[in-house]
């Protein structure tokens, strides 16, 4: 009879310790699971704040130093295959490190439709990327282009004059600033979506 006693608890510990099991693999697997998702705009901050895998940095202000010392930009420009567009990169320029300067990119929307494209960007080598400071882009909003139309579009910026001071990158002689458009849906307009709305509940 206490032999019989002993199996059942040892079973129903069993049980126990298996639920156990479960109930920690499912907790671990939803949390890696939100870990993932929250990674991505924390990855985004991170690389904003540090300049990390070439991020460039967005500012409100111009350089209040000049260096009498120049650093060449060179431009790179591309398209996904998503989006028929027509993309030229701007000319290569030498301002003085802390000079503030804008180049001009040109975009043509060769669709018979108006498309809406979002810009990503990076630039080499990476380590400058904490250094190449945006005061305007047209990479901070979605551009939306009209069959046919071409627009110019400015990016103002500075290199930051403390690049030279830095051990990783004093020796940089040449930026290059790279983006790459991809097709995006426009935002519709907070009446039209209210309106959709009412719509699906009639």
């Amino acid at each position: 009879m206490a032999g019989g006693i002993q199996g059942g608890q040892t079973r129903q510990a069993k049980r126990v310790s298996n639920a156990s099991i479960f109930a920690g693999c499912a907790v671990f697997v939803i949390g890696m699971v939100g870990a993932a998702y929250a990674s991505v705009p924390l990855y985004r901050l991170f690389c904003q704040v540090t300049g990390y895998n070439g991020t460039t940095q967005r500012v409100e202000q111009y350089s209040s130093t000049v260096l009498n010392r120049t650093m060449q930009v060179t431009f790179d420009a591309n398209i996904s295959s998503g989006l028929n567009w027509d993309f030229k990169a701007a000319k290569t320029v030498q301002p003085k490190i802390g000079e503030t300067i804008q180049v001009e990119y040109m975009a043509t929307n060769r669709s018979p439709v108006a498309t809406t494209g979002t810009a990503v960007f990076n630039v080499t080598p990476m380590e400058a990327g904490a250094y190449f400071n945006k005061v305007q882009c047209f990479c901070f909003t979605e551009q939306t282009l009209q069959p046919g139309e071409s627009v110019s579009m400015p990016v103002v910026f500075y290199v930051d004059p403390e690049i030279v001071t830095a051990d990783e990158t004093k020796n940089i002689r040449t930026i290059t600033l790279s983006y790459s458009f991809y097709p995006s849906e426009p935002a519709k307009p907070v009446a039209a979506v209210k309106k959709n709305e009412v719509d699906s509940k009639l």
